[in-house]
């Protein structure tokens, strides 16, 4: 895909404006068989000579603690056992993620002074993104599905070389992956359509400080029989978790400035029973803006 890449830059020319996406497979994950993680041969030395920390949350106690559909009938505990059942499959299949990492850093590279060869180097804004997080044993999980900090964040860099004094700034606030599509159609000068339910980034790359989302919609509704659907809304300090079909509803709420590493679910303590009623109404004033929705009108966030 690195080499396709420069094929298509090979094609352009100063005259001419592109937008190019790549989309890389890895680091991604093949669960046939053993070794799980398929990094380019040439990347094997790497990370040899280093022990790899067990995650965060990876201890037994913390997923014994879990209620029973998140434990071993759960897929991500299922694929678990596949890539980090044992210390010596989880030293492997992390520094091989960590290889797959590496490769795509790679290409980059060679993208990147494909470039500066062609003299495009400072006119070519790069965004560089990632589809989900990863969970590499925290939980006792592998996968990505629930809506917990290490599935749900992923990086961001924006680099627009028109705009040196923002250079190496990091900005606070919520991104997501729909703000993608109306930032580059900003960037080529096109104002975003209505129906856009994401917002530009410009501003933010600018340097501008906008009246910004303090909160948003999660929901993950794949159906499939040994992972359950969840729904919940993300702010800046809590967030709110409900998994729909389990009888009784199973519910969880973090407080994400105390508790960033959501140890703590506060779901069932009474002395947050009024941060509880209120995230529940606000999953409730999304579900409802969103089924409401033509996909025609505008789009408003109801925050």
């Amino acid at each position: 895909m690195g080499g396709q890449a420069l094929e298509f830059l090979e094609g352009c020319t100063d005259e001419t404006p592109f937008c190019l996406s790549i989309s890389f497979k890895s680091p991604h994950v093949q669960d046939r068989e053993a070794p799980c993680f398929l990094n380019d041969p040439a990347y094997d030395g790497l990370y040899e000579d280093i022990t790899i920390p067990p995650a965060a949350k990876s201890e037994p106690a913390v997923h014994a603690a879990l209620p029973a559909f998140l434990r071993d009938d759960y897929e991500g505990r299922i694929r678990w056992e596949r890539r980090f059942g044992t210390e010596e499959r989880y030293q492997e299949s992390v520094k091989r993620y960590y290889r797959l990492i590496r490769g795509v850093d790679a290409q980059v590279g060679r993208i990147m002074e494909a470039l500066r060869e062609r003299g495009w180097d400072d006119n070519t804004v790069v965004i560089y993104t990632g589809d989900n997080g990863f969970f590499l044993g925290e939980w006792g999980w592998a996968g990505k599905w629930l809506m917990h900090e290490e599935s749900i964040r992923t990086p961001l860099i924006i680099r627009d070389p028109r705009r040196p004094e923002t250079r190496g700034t990091r900005r606070s606030q919520q991104a997501l992956n729909i703000d993608i599509a109306p930032t580059i159609v900003e960037m080529a000068g096109i104002e975003p359509p209505v129906v856009m339910q994401g917002r530009s980034l410009v501003p933010l790359v600018e340097g501008h400080s906008p009246d910004w989302r303090t909160e948003w919609f999660y929901e993950h509704l794949f159906n499939h029989k040994t992972i359950p659907k969840t729904e919940g809304v993300r702010g800046e300090r809590w967030k709110y978790t409900r998994y729909i079909e389990t009888d009784p509803m199973f519910e969880e709420l973090f407080d994400l400035e105390g508790d960033p590493r959501e140890q703590v679910n506060l779901a069932g303590a009474g002395d947050v029973s009024d941060s509880l009623a209120a995230m529940r109404e606000r999953w409730r004033v999304w579900k409802d803006r969103l089924e409401s929705w033509d996909g025609q009108s505008a789009w408003t966030d109801p925050a």
